[in-house]
């Protein structure tokens, strides 16, 4: 049985305390509240529970994550987190956790999907949730806090096959990102690639259908609006236990129509959910930013869409004019590495 710590930097409030206690459910665990109580994690079962003050961070935290960055990239190996987060505001809890989950990824850190529990000071991310399960908004709070334990320190059976879904909307012949891609592609050796290119502006993005009509489109496997995210996205995913993401940074965003596809899986994800599979990109920025990306992938694919985020998940690097990206130190290194770190994962 693997060892579970939960990492507790601040004074609980009680809706914190009582998240806690759900997700924990009379579990035996070891107990950090400050960088001087940390043991080696490696192998770990961790649960974070975070108590934000009035901007947004808990100092303490952030004094234990700078202790397991002196310790060396794979302070967290082998561990698998979960986050329960709460602040007294309404703001907050989400970019948090962004960081939290991008710098604890960065150590080793596996991350399954849907990893973060957040509670605001009015409970109002639960309103969607209230329609579907009929109960009192702290009631699923508490609830969702328990099925994260459970999935968090509980053997998973994955679905694991040799197909890797790569998306972008990259020009091959001058995008530094898909130029170091096909380094990485290389070294990918006995695996099924399938690469969807999403076009050049051309995604209808999602346009907020009702949830039934949205519901009823997804169980025949269907969006509303069609189109390439249909016909070759949604079959590229389904058969895939691996999806990468090519991700150009231009303005510190995802580019319009990897938003658009991220926001059109919606529809599939009615029907099925996406827990079993694994997500990984590759980004390059012209200047940088590149953690950005990631947070933003983190977000939407891994906290919304249920990918389990293996760790390390990003290759990141930093090229601006075309064909640049072959002059980056040790970048042929790099995409072997990662290429080897992918096929470690599927």
């Amino acid at each position: 049985m693997r060892p579970f710590t939960v990492i507790l930097p601040d004074e609980a409030s009680p809706l914190l305390r009582e998240m806690l206690d759900r997700a924990t459910n009379e579990k035996e665990y070891n107990l950090v509240t400050s960088f001087e109580d940390i043991q080696d994690l490696r192998g770990h079962d961790i649960l974070f529970a975070i108590e934000l003050n009035a901007i947004g961070i808990s100092n303490n935290l952030n004094c234990i994550l700078e202790e397991l960055y002196n310790r060396g990239s794979d302070s967290l190996k082998d561990s698998r987190g979960g986050v329960l987060i709460h602040s007294m505001y309404n703001n907050h809890t989400k970019t948090a956790s962004q960081q939290l989950v991008y710098l604890a990824n960065n150590l080793g850190c596996l991350f399954p999907g849907r990893p973060v529990i957040e509670a605001n000071s009015n409970l109002d991310n639960y309103l969607p949730l209230a329609k579907i399960y009929k109960m009192e908004l702290k009631d699923i709070c508490l609830l969702k806090s328990e099925e994260l334990g459970r999935r968090l320190t509980s053997s998973q059976e994955y679905f694991r096959n040799n197909s890797i879904a790569v998306l972008h909307s990259s020009n091959k012949g001058t995008s530094n990102t898909f130029g170091m891609w096909e380094m990485v592609k290389k070294h990918l050796t006995d695996v099924e690639i399938n690469e969807v290119y999403l076009g050049s502006g051309n995604i209808t993005d999602c346009r907020g259908c009702s949830y039934k009509t949205c519901k009823y489109f997804g169980k025949q496997t269907k969006c509303f609006y069609g189109g390439i995210v249909v016909e070759e996205v949604y079959p590229a995913i389904l058969n895939a236990s691996t999806i990468i993401l090519l991700c150009p940074n231009y303005n510190d965003m995802l580019t319009a129509n990897i938003v658009a596809t991220i926001n059109r899986l919606t529809a599939l994800f009615r029907k099925t959910k996406f827990y079993d599979k694994r997500v990984f990109s590759i980004i390059v920025s012209g200047y940088s930013g590149g953690d950005a990306l990631s947070k933003q992938l983190i977000s939407s694919l891994n906290m919304n869409k249920t990918f389990e985020l293996p760790p390390k998940f990003s290759l990141m690097a930093t090229a601006n004019d075309p064909g640049s990206i072959n002059a980056v130190n040790d970048i042929e290194e790099k995409a072997r590495e990662f290429a080897n770190h992918i096929l470690e994962n599927i």
